[in-house]
């Protein structure tokens, strides 16, 4: 959520309940976050010095806004530029999506193709998997067991393809914006 955050506040200082209301209006899409999570997290952000807080007092209300500091600008490169190695693929592939207009048209390729070489990389474990759960003789009493679990595997393999196809699509697009 952190770097979500960072790449939120690249576009323009915020507070907390502004930073909650953009979260709101796109991210929760894909990411869901609380007022709490949102908080807790800036404090994270304010501790690693990647933001900075500034107090201030509008119509009569204490105010605490929130910028990128430098360092925050270099984490949040790093990040968008990392390779998806953990975590949830899709929610991080689709918060580098939605963050990719804030890093350069060479940038937008490199994070494009690691995701859909991730994205391609778990299809073919999950297509292996198919493979080997396909030659498992299973007795009598496992068969209706082992259709709805078999089903679950299915739904991930289609996932992937979609959200590869998506990707390769979107990868495609991008390249094609470059050259001449």
């Amino acid at each position: 959520m952190g770097n979500v955050i960072l790449g939120l506040l690249l576009l323009n200082p915020m507070t907390l309940y502004g930073l909650n209301k953009q979260f709101g209006a796109g991210v929760s899409l894909f990411y869901s976050a609380s007022l709490g999570s949102i908080r807790s997290a800036l404090l994270t952000l304010l501790r690693t010095e990647l933001v900075t807080v500034a107090a201030s007092v509008e119509n009569g209300r204490n105010k605490k806004t929130y910028s990128i500091t430098p360092t925050g600008r270099t984490a949040f490169a790093q990040w968008m530029l990392a390779p998806i190695t953990s975590g949830d693929l899709e929610t991080t592939a689709l918060a580098k999506l939605y963050l990719l207009g804030l890093v350069t048209v060479d940038e937008r390729q490199v994070v494009l193709e690691d995701i859909v070489a991730r994205i391609g990389a778990d299809e073919h474990a999950l297509e292996r998997t198919a493979v080997e759960l396909d030659t498992i003789e299973l007795p009598a009493r496992y068969h209706e067991i082992f259709r709805f679990q078999r089903l679950a595997l299915d739904y991930g393999l289609q996932a992937h393809r979609n959200g590869r196809t998506f990707f390769e699509e979107a990868l495609r697009r991008e390249r094609a914006r470059v050259d001449p």
